[in-house]
C-alpha cells in the first residue's frame, strides 16, 4: 500500500510538473498541421493563378511543407522539455552523414533545383547538352529525360545540364537556316543568284524579314560557293533546308547550271 502511494505521488507530480506542457504541445501540434495545410493550399491556389511551371509547383510545394514541419515538430519538442539545440544537432550530424553519402544524387537534386528555378529549357523544347540531343520529355528532381529524333528516350542527371553549356534550339521563335550551293566555274553566277533567290520567294514559310541573304563566299578548288542564309521559324527549320537541297538540285540541272564535285587533273609530262 505504501508503494502504491509513493508511485502515484510520483505519477501525480509528473502528471502536474508536465502535463500542461504534454497537453499545450499535442494543441500546438495539431492546430499547427492545420495552418501548414491552408497555407500549403493557398499556396497551390496562388502558383496555379501565375501559370508555374507544374514541375517546380509540385517541388516547392514539398519543400515549403516539409520545412514547415520539421520547424513545428523541433517547437513541440521544445514545448515538452526536449532540448531544441541537442534535436537541432543530432538532425544535422544526420544530414552530414547522409550529404557525404549520397554527395553525388545531392549535386543531382541541386542542379535540378536550379534548372526548375531558372528555366534554361522546358518541356518540349529541343536542346543539345552533355553530349545529347532530343526533345525535353520530363523534367525530374533528379534527372532530365529526352527523346531523340530516332525515338530513343535519354536519361541525363541534372548535374550535368545545369553545370555545363546546353544549347535550346526552341528558346527563341525564329532560326537561321544556312546554305552553301557549288556552281562550276564559267558558269553564270547573276543566273545562279537569280534561280536561288526564286525559289526563297516561293516558299512560304521563309520570312522576309530579315532579308535573305546570298553571296559568293569563296572561289573553291572545284566550285564557285555561293552562301544562302534565311530566316524562319523554329518549327519550319528541318522542312525548308531539306526541301531547298532538292529544289536548288533539281533546278540547277533544268537551268544548264553544273553542280561541280571534288576533281584533280593530271598532266603526264613525257621527257
Amino acid at each position: 500500500m505504501l508503494l502504491f502511494n509513493v508511485s502515484w505521488d510520483k505519477i501525480s507530480d509528473f502528471i502536474y510538473s508536465y502535463g500542461p506542457n504534454v497537453i499545450g504541445a499535442i494543441l500546438v501540434l495539431i492546430i499547427g498541421l492545420w495552418v501548414i495545410k491552408l497555407l500549403m493550399g493557398g499556396f497551390r491556389r496562388m502558383t496555379r493563378k501565375q501559370d508555374m511551371d507544374p514541375s517546380l509547383q509540385g517541388f516547392l510545394r514539398s519543400i515549403i511543407s516539409i520545412t514547415l514541419k520539421i520547424l513545428l515538430f523541433i517547437s513541440v519538442m521544445s514545448m515538452v522539455g526536449i532540448a531544441a539545440t541537442s534535436f537541432i544537432a543530432i538532425i544535422g550530424a544526420a544530414g552530414l552523414a547522409v550529404g557525404l553519402a549520397l554527395q553525388g544524387t545531392l549535386q543531382n537534386f541541386a542542379g535540378g533545383v536550379m534548372i526548375l528555378l531558372f528555366k534554361p529549357y522546358k518541356v518540349g523544347d529541343f536542346v543539345e547538352g552533355a553530349g545529347h540531343m532530343g526533345t525535353v520529355k520530363e523534367i525530374k528532381i533528379f534527372t532530365t529525360i529526352l527523346n531523340t529524333p530516332d525515338n530513343k528516350l535519354i536519361i541525363i542527371p541534372n548535374a550535368q545540364l545545369s553545370n555545363s553549356s546546353l544549347t535550346n534550339f526552341s528558346a527563341l521563335e525564329t532560326r537561321r537556316v544556312d546554305f552553301t550551293f557549288g556552281i562550276g566555274y564559267g558558269d553564270d553566277y547573276d543566273k545562279a543568284k537569280k534561280v536561288l533567290l526564286d525559289l526563297i520567294n516561293a516558299d512560304e514559310r521563309i520570312l522576309k524579314d530579315p532579308e535573305p541573304f546570298i553571296a559568293l563566299s569563296e572561289l573553291g578548288d572545284s566550285s564557285v560557293n555561293i552562301v544562302v542564309r534565311v530566316w524562319a521559324k523554329g518549327a519550319d527549320y528541318w522542312g525548308i533546308f531539306f526541301d531547298m537541297n532538292e529544289k536548288v538540285y533539281k533546278t540547277f540541272t533544268s537551268e544548264g547550271l553544273n553542280i561541280p564535285f571534288p576533281q584533280m587533273d593530271v598532266h603526264l609530262i613525257k621527257e
